[in-house]
C-alpha cells in the first residue's frame, strides 16, 4: 500500500475430511453453522507492528509453538492445553495489536468488545502478553480474562463451557496466566511451561454419599475453580527428518467449596515423528493419562471414568497449510 504499510486478511474453517461437513465447536457447543469458526480477521501491518480486527486468537496461540502443542497437537489438549489457550481459543469481536520485535522483545494485546448495548463489560475480553527470543532461547508470558455476555455468541469461545450457566452478564468467567521457556540445545529442543486457569463462577457442590463424583469433577468442569497445568518436554532430532518426541503434563485441580481433595491428572507421551517434507510428516505416539480424585477426561476427549487410567496409540499423516 506504500510507505511500508500492508493490508492482510485470513479466513479459516474446519471440516470433516471424510464427509466434507463443517466440523468443530464454537462457544463450547457443537457448531455447524459458523463457516469461519476459526480465524476471521482483517488488518494492517507496518514497521511498528500489526493491528488485526475480527475473530482471533491471543498471544498464547503463537507461544504454543514452544510447548507440546508443536509436537503433539491436540493429543495433550484434554489434560490442560484446551484451557490454557495454547491450542488457539478464539475471541469474537476483537481488536489485537502485535508490536514489532526490538532486540528480541515483542508484545501483544487483545481486547474483545462484548457488544452488549448499555453494558460495556458484558462479554468483554482482555489479553496481554510478551516474549523474548534470542538465538536458542525463548521466554514468554501472558494473561487473558473474559467475562460473561448476554448470550453465548457475545463471549470468547471458551467461556460458556467454563461457567456452566452460573453468574450474570459482566461477571468474570475465566482468568488465565501463562509462563514458559524453550531452549534449542544442538539437536534437542527442551521446553517447560506453567499455566494457571481460574473460574470464579465454578459451582459449589458436595461430594455424594456414594463417593462417586458427578461429571463436573473434571478439568474445566462446572465444579473446577482453579487448575494449575505443568509441562516439560523434549524433541530430539535423530536425523533431519526423524525425531523422537516426549512430554509430561501434570494438572492439579481445585474444586469449589466441595470438601473434595485436589484432583490430579498426569499424562505421559512418547512418539516418533518422520518428516516427508517441510509441511508433511508421519507420526506414531503412545500416551497414558492417569487420574486421581477426579474424572479422567480421556486422551482423545472421551472420559474414561473416575480415578481411571487410559492409554491411547495415535498414528497419522499430517500436513501443515
Amino acid at each position: 500500500m506504500g510507505g511500508g504499510l500492508s493490508a492482510l486478511f485470513q479466513l479459516e474453517m474446519g471440516f470433516k475430511m471424510d464427509t466434507g461437513a463443517l466440523d468443530g465447536s464454537n462457544n463450547g457447543a457443537a457448531n455447524t453453522s459458523t463457516l469461519f469458526r476459526r480465524l476471521s480477521v482483517v488488518g494492517l501491518s507496518s514497521s511498528y507492528g500489526t493491528v488485526l480486527l475480527g475473530r482471533q486468537t491471543d498471544l498464547a496461540y503463537q507461544t504454543g509453538q514452544y510447548t507440546s502443542v508443536a509436537d503433539f497437537g491436540g493429543i495433550t489438549g484434554a489434560v490442560g492445553h484446551n484451557l490454557d489457550r495454547f491450542e488457539g481459543l478464539r475471541t469474537n469481536n476483537s481488536i489485537r495489536f502485535n508490536s514489532a520485535t526490538y532486540s528480541g522483545f515483542s508484545a501483544s494485546a487483545i481486547y474483545g468488545f462484548g457488544e452488549v448495548a448499555g453494558q460495556n463489560d458484558a462479554g468483554q475480553a482482555l489479553g496481554l502478553g510478551a516474549q523474548y527470543v534470542n538465538g536458542p532461547l525463548t521466554v514468554f508470558t501472558g494473561f487473558y480474562e473474559s467475562r460473561l455476555g448476554a448470550a453465548a455468541t457475545d463471549i470468547s469461545s471458551d467461556t460458556s463451557t467454563l461457567v456452566a450457566g452460573n453468574g450474570k452478564a459482566g461477571d468474570i468467567a475465566v482468568k488465565v496466566i501463562n509462563l514458559g521457556t524453550s531452549y534449542q540445545l544442538q539437536d534437542t529442543r527442551l521446553y517447560a511451561n506453567w499455566s494457571q486457569i481460574k473460574q470464579p463462577l465454578a459451582t459449589i457442590a458436595a461430594v455424594p454419599a456414594t463417593g462417586i463424583l458427578p461429571s463436573g469433577y473434571i478439568i474445566g468442569g462446572a465444579n473446577n475453580d482453579k487448575t494449575n497445568v505443568y509441562e516439560i518436554g523434549a524433541n530430539y532430532s535423530v536425523t533431519a527428518p526423524l525425531h523422537i518426541i516426549a512430554s509430561v503434563q501434570h494438572s492439579v485441580l481445585n474444586f469449589a467449596g466441595s470438601g473434595h481433595p485436589q484432583g490430579k491428572l498426569t499424562q505421559l507421551n512418547l512418539g516418533v515423528d518422520y518428516f516427508l517434507s517441510k509441511r508433511t510428516d508421519l507420526y506414531a505416539i503412545a500416551s497414558n493419562l492417569r487420574a486421581s480424585s477426579t474424572y479422567n477426561p480421556g486422551v482423545d476427549g472421551t472420559a474414561a471414568g473416575q480415578n481411571a487410567n487410559q492409554t491411547v496409540l495415535s498414528v497419522a499423516v499430517r500436513t501443515r497449510f
